[in-house]
């Protein structure tokens, strides 16, 4: 190399190394929870934890996995069966709709861009539309006709135009999030918004699917994110969860955010944090997708799915995706936080069972002194490592490899007792509610160890266990219920519908 080269080199590097010291802070700060795609090397199963037949001759889905158009303008769709015609309203989903940018791909289902979708239901008859999020990420995107903006997955390559020395620098720049939304509906204060679990939102027009406005998170309250699964009160009232990066370290924060709007300009102004919860490690905290309300509490499960955050914040510089900083660690047990949600108190409890992950939260309500928790489990964090695209447009046996090596998640129950002190017994189930067999045991150092009750029958596994849970919310969050719905996965995406009787364990499928 000419001297001049090297001098110009022996010069730069000083420069880049202090910008990437002096982002670290910077980009913890900006750092967004992101659904996992974990790397671990196959375990044997757990004592208790369920086996299943190796499925064969699993249906080709690569279509599903294929970038699409959009449909802007309504059609009307095909209908077997019969809608009344008193159901009138709009059904609205969102998901991963487009998979590349010119000559550059996608790695993972979850990186695709956000595609919002529109079933208007009217006097028996269903129309359909679809448009994409007009999402800063997409934009770039397109303008560039390459992957600009890196995503859970995907690490985007440094622009080729630029020089040698330029992309040699871009990689000491801190990766900025992503606004690409492409998880859920939620509303806030009678606005519809789409979101995943960074700090952006996008604002979006229920009628049209037009994307009106990008929401940070960061300008209301203090955290850098928030789940897209959040819960409401009959007035409106709206709670979520998500992460704080400063120099206390790591912070799991409940927000609280009020139900009307100020003025016709108002966003979430008045959002409020009601406490923070320290993680158990500050510098690797726990992912997590949802979690649980009751009248008067949250629930919060802090599961061995751990943020790297070291790695996370080097993943650019190393030429990772962010996805390899996030890792399962079943060394250590899954823990229950309760807070109450009117005075922000953390209850002193430590509830406590074996390793375990949960995406969603079925319900949770309060019984003679204790909160009843349940959810959908799996006894690996491994499932979503499959989750790549190159994995879904498989065929034939390396589909059915793709399919056997993911572990089911299925709905259990937990009981946890909230009047624990130093006079309760060591031993003893603390368990006082005859109708389930969830058990609730107080350790010797003080802790109570939480052993689930399952919520299905033997048998269910042929189904392929159960995901995406849901009840009628308006009339049973938060109290005793009976039934509960979500999708049999006998494949690698839904294939069924089940209707599950918590009392009987018993189920139907559709």
């Amino acid at each position: 190399m000419p001297s001049s080269r090297r001098n110009m080199f022996s010069k730069a590097l000083p420069s880049a190394l202090w910008l990437l010291l002096a982002n670290l802070w910077h980009f913890l700060c900006s750092l967004m929870q992101l659904i996992p795609d974990l790397k671990t090397s196959p375990s044997r199963p757990a004592k208790g934890q369920i086996t299943f037949h190796r499925h064969r001759g699993l249906q080709c889905i690569s279509p599903l996995m294929q970038t699409v158009e959009e449909t802007p303008q309504p059609i009307p769709t095909k209908i077997k069966g019969y809608i009344p015609k008193w159901i009138n309203g709009n059904l609205l989903r969102n998901g991963p709709g487009k998979f590349e940018f010119g000559e550059e791909k996608f790695n993972h289902w979850f990186d695709g861009m956000a595609l919002l979708h529109q079933f208007q239901l009217k006097n028996g008859t269903v129309t359909y539309r679809s448009k994409f999020l007009q999402s800063s990420s997409y934009l770039m995107n397109s303008q560039n006709n390459r992957i600009v903006a890196s995503e859970f997955g995907t690490l985007a390559m440094p622009d080729p135009c630029k020089s040698i020395f330029g992309r040699f620098v871009s990689r000491f720049e801190m990766p900025q999030p992503s606004d690409n939304a492409c998880v859920n509906y939620v509303i806030y204060k009678g606005d519809y918004y789409v979101s995943n679990e960074n700090i952006f939102m996008h604002k979006v027009d229920p009628e049209t699917l037009e994307t009106k406005e990008k929401v940070d998170w960061s300008k209301f309250v203090a955290v850098n994110g928030a789940t897209a699964h959040p819960h409401y009160e009959s007035d409106g009232t709206a709670y979520n969860m998500g992460n704080s990066y400063g120099k206390h370290g790591s912070r799991y924060n409940i927000i609280q955010i009020p139900p009307q709007k100020s003025n016709c300009s108002d966003l979430l102004q008045g959002a409020k944090v009601l406490c923070s919860i320290a993680p158990k490690d500050k510098m690797k905290p726990s992912y997590y997708h949802s979690f649980g309300m009751s009248k008067n509490y949250i629930i919060f499960v802090e599961q061995p799915i751990k943020l790297n955050l070291l790695q996370i914040i080097t993943s650019k510089l190393r030429g990772k995706a962010i996805a390899e900083g996030i890792t399962w660690e079943p060394q250590y047990n899954t823990y229950f936080h309760v807070v109450n949600k009117h005075t922000g108190e953390v209850l002193p409890g430590q509830w406590y069972t074996k390793p375990f992950v949960t995406f969603h939260q079925i319900n949770a309500f309060e019984d003679h002194g204790c909160v009843v928790v349940d959810l959908c489990c799996q006894d690996s964090g491994t499932a979503l490592a499959t989750y790549k695209l190159q994995n879904l447009r498989r065929t034939g046996e390396g589909l059915d490899q793709v399919y056997n090596s993911i572990p089911r998640a299925f709905p259990r129950r937990f009981v946890l007792p909230l009047h624990v002190s130093a006079d309760t017994p060591v031993g003893k189930n603390l368990n006082p509610l005859s109708y389930t067999s969830a058990r609730a045991v107080k350790d010797a150092d003080g802790k109570v160890r939480c052993i689930h009750e399952n919520l299905h029958p033997e048998g269910f596994e042929n189904v392929g266990g159960l995901e995406f849970p849901q009840i009628n919310y308006t009339q049973c969050n938060g109290r005793k219920y009976r039934f509960f719905y979500g999708c049999g996965f006998r494949h690698l995406v839904g294939d069924s519908l089940l209707k599950v009787d918590v009392e009987t364990k018993t189920f139907k499928v559709r």
